[in-house]
């Protein structure tokens, strides 16, 4: 990986505030290395998390996450790997999601409720459960709104047990498919998130998985915020409390377990702004309700939304192997945004990552890397980059000249590795 040199341009005037904000974009690395990840830049702990936000939670694992960037606004042990409970569901259902999608299942499939789901998530089990009788059949459209808002357990052994076979098989599958979605650490034993020593999740990956669910499939999302839901004329409340007592919330899962304790994802909208919470290890729901909601509050109420870059504006350059031209402009198709604390004390570090140098000949449009913004030791943001302009074939003598600068470059990098 390389990294360039560029220069923010502003369209119109800023306060003093900002300005001086904005003088930490301007910041350049020489080498960045390739190793960095968003998801390397956690910040463990209460003392750590207080330093950097200013804030602290009483929950022993928590993150808040802006869902447009990605960006984490906070964070506490956010990587440490623990019983995710029913909030593990949101994995279930995203496999259900994913086949729907892909068309090899449909919302009016109907699927047979056996005696193994029935008597181990159903009414006899004593737990969350949707009430499907045994031996019924139920369309997958109802089995996903008993496993969202009932947060039936039978819900998700049934649609486990008819995807896959058995619940062992679609566990694995769900591994899997957590895998392709950037969750590295997350382990699955079942569907449900019953106590099993294999159901371990982080809250970070439990935000991704979040962040993945709201992008992926926006009409699926929508029905985390149903309020209530009737199956076999029983009528339950969503269990997620943020949907009446917060602004904006419409989404997620709540969870418990005796080993893992009360947690929950939860996501409000307010100003265009969408935030997602991961709260989890907590002692009672009343706790558990009232640290996601303030960590949702702190979020809108000291965040605010700032461009960086327009769209197809010059971010900065890559040098081009081989070319008419030494160098190409890159650009964002998008606007390089950045949730930023309205007391200004961020600071931000902005660089162009690519790996290069670039050969010629170069498209325009063609993707060429990112732009990658940091504050303090978290990545806030990270965006693709294009080539702006064409830059075709130099003559052979420039040719000659950009492969003995290369070699230099090669042999003066060694010698370093080498000391």
């Amino acid at each position: 990986m390389t990294s360039g040199f560029f220069t923010a341009h502003l369209s119109r005037p800023r306060p003093a505030r900002w300005r001086s904000l904005l003088a930490a974009v301007v910041a350049v690395a020489l080498v960045l290395p390739s190793t960095v990840q968003a998801a390397n830049q956690s910040v463990q702990g209460a003392k750590k998390a207080v330093e950097d936000g200013g804030y602290d939670t009483d929950a022993p694992t928590a993150i808040l996450i802006e869902a447009s960037s990605g960006a984490v606004l906070f964070e506490k042990n956010a990587d440490e790997l623990r019983a995710p409970s029913s909030m593990m569901k949101l994995m279930t259902v995203e496999v259900a999601f994913d086949a729907l999608t892909r068309g090899d299942i449909k919302l009016t499939d109907e699927y047979r409720v056996s005696e193994n789901s029935w008597r181990k998530g159903g009414a006899p089990a004593g737990a969350s459960t949707m009430f499907a009788a045994i031996n019924s059949r139920v369309p997958v459209a109802d089995l996903l709104r008993g496993a969202i808002i009932q947060s039936g357990n039978d819900s998700c052994m049934v649609l486990a047990e008819a995807m896959e076979g058995n619940e062992a098989a679609f566990a694995e599958r769900m591994t899997k498919r957590a895998r392709a979605l950037g969750m590295p650490k997350s382990t699955f034993a079942n569907s449900s998130g019953l106590p099993d020593p294999g159901n371990r999740m982080t809250v970070r990956e439990l935000g991704v998985l979040a962040r993945h669910i709201i992008r992926t499939y926006p009409d699926f999302y929508k029905i985390f915020g149903e309020r209530e839901f009737t199956w076999n004329k029983i009528r339950q409340q969503n269990r997620n409390p943020l949907l009446a007592t917060l602004e904006g919330a419409d989404g997620f899962k709540t969870g418990f377990t005796k080993e893992g304790g009360y947690g929950m994802v939860g996501s409000a909208v307010q100003n265009d702004t969408r935030l997602i919470v991961v709260v989890n290890g907590l002692e009672d729901s009343d706790d558990r309700a009232a640290a996601a909601k303030k960590l949702l509050e702190w979020g809108f109420k000291n965040f605010e939304v700032r461009t960086l870059f327009a769209a197809d504006q010059t971010v900065g350059y890559a040098k081009v192997f081989g070319g008419e031209n030494r160098s190409v402009a890159l650009a964002s198709k998008e606007p390089v945004k950045v949730m930023v604390q309205k007391n200004g004390t961020d600071k931000l570090i902005a660089r162009v990552v690519y790996k290069g140098p670039v050969h010629a000949p170069v498209k325009p449009g063609q993707p060429i890397g990112a732009v990658k913004v940091w504050r303090g030791a978290q990545v806030a943001v990270e965006t693709p980059l294009y080539a702006v302009d064409a830059i075709g074939n130099g003559t052979t003598v420039q040719r000659a000249m950009d492969g003995a600068s290369e070699l230099m470059i090669g042999l003066f990098r060694a010698g370093v590795e080498k000391l």
